[in-house]
């Protein structure tokens, strides 16, 4: 598959790190960091190393857990850089899921104002949108992603060999961002997802979401309009997610929470006559025969239109003039 670029980074696929090797090889770093958590250092890790065949960097491991993406964890690794004695030459490798490329590329981006970064998304959730796009960021408090900034990598390397290794409910987690491509971007897309299985996503499929995001992303990097859309779901659906991981035992992952996004918004769109009534009941129908129901409590309300109030994209309006 043609890597792709956007804004001065490449996205390459299927490529064994190709040019990765060539990068490493150059000796253009004083110092190479792989950060992973505890999963991916021992399922993820030795894959890495054998398709790479290279040793000589400094591993750093972390807590896996959407819990663990916030600022006392950021403290410890930018300690361990210090430790370490990373300078402005080092790189940062991200190794894992989005939880781990959202936090590395944050710590990557203001250590020392700054040092290169490269991410290896080892999820689908993580391949076909954490990982692309140049947001970092870390949580405050349950409300996602409160403090971040946009920082492009160096390059991205997709490799659906590490899919092999995630459990079913992680890969039901990230269709749901490729459900989101097809709903917010290209149709005919969401209508081959549909007739399709989330258990063997393919690479063409994967390739094809990353390919829209990077399409927003190139024209609106900051944000300020198209890329607005990508938010689909995303302001119900992470005040659930935080309201989840704060209160239940088995918190919802973050694809189950947009899931459920997915339906109340587009059940809004109704109300601004940007969506039709049949379009809503195909959504709905489609969305609940893949994700578990989740039950709001009344009493909760108030507790989550306090985290739709804090999240950053509250103003912003969701289009759907591509469905």
């Amino acid at each position: 598959m043609e890597p792709l670029t956007s804004a001065g980074h490449t996205l390459y696929f299927e490529s064994d790190l190709a040019a990765l090797k060539v990068l490493l090889e150059s000796n253009k770093y004083s110092k190479i960091f792989v950060l992973a958590d505890e999963h991916t250092s021992e399922i993820c890790l030795p894959l890495f190393q054998s398709i790479l065949d290279f040793s000589e960097f400094d591993l750093i491991e972390t807590s896996a857990g959407e819990e663990n993406k916030n600022i006392d964890f950021c403290i410890g690794i930018w300690k361990t850089l210090l430790d370490f004695e990373a300078d402005r030459k080092s790189l940062m490798i991200n190794l894992g899921g989005g939880v781990i490329t959202d936090m590395g590329g944050f710590i990557a981006s203001t250590y020392k104002r700054g040092i290169d970064f490269i991410n290896i998304p080892t999820t689908l959730l993580s391949q076909v949108d954490a990982s692309v796009g140049g947001k970092t960021g870390i949580d405050i408090d349950n409300v996602k992603n409160m403090v971040g900034t946009f920082t492009l990598p160096q390059m991205v390397f997709i490799e659906t060999a590490f899919l092999k290794t995630l459990p079913e409910r992680q890969l039901l987690s990230g269709f749901a961002e490729m459900i989101k491509h097809g709903l917010i971007y290209d149709k005919p897309y969401y209508e081959k997802l549909k007739a399709s299985s989330y258990l063997t996503p393919t690479a063409a499929d994967i390739y094809r979401s990353v390919e829209i995001k990077n399409e927003v992303v190139t024209i609106d990097p900051h944000e300020k309009n198209l890329r607005k859309i990508l938010n689909f779901g995303h302001t119900i659906g992470h005040a659930i997610e935080g309201y989840s991981l704060a209160n239940d035992e088995n918190p919802l992952t973050h694809g189950e929470a947009i899931a459920i996004g997915f339906v109340c918004e587009a059940a809004l769109s109704i109300n601004n006559s940007t969506l039709s009534t049949e379009e809503l009941e195909d959504i709905s129908k489609y969305i609940l025969s893949l994700y578990p129901k989740y039950r709001i409590k009344k009493e909760s309300h108030n507790t989550l239109l306090d985290l739709m109030k804090s999240d950053k994209k509250t103003k912003m309006e969701t289009s759907y003039s591509h469905f």
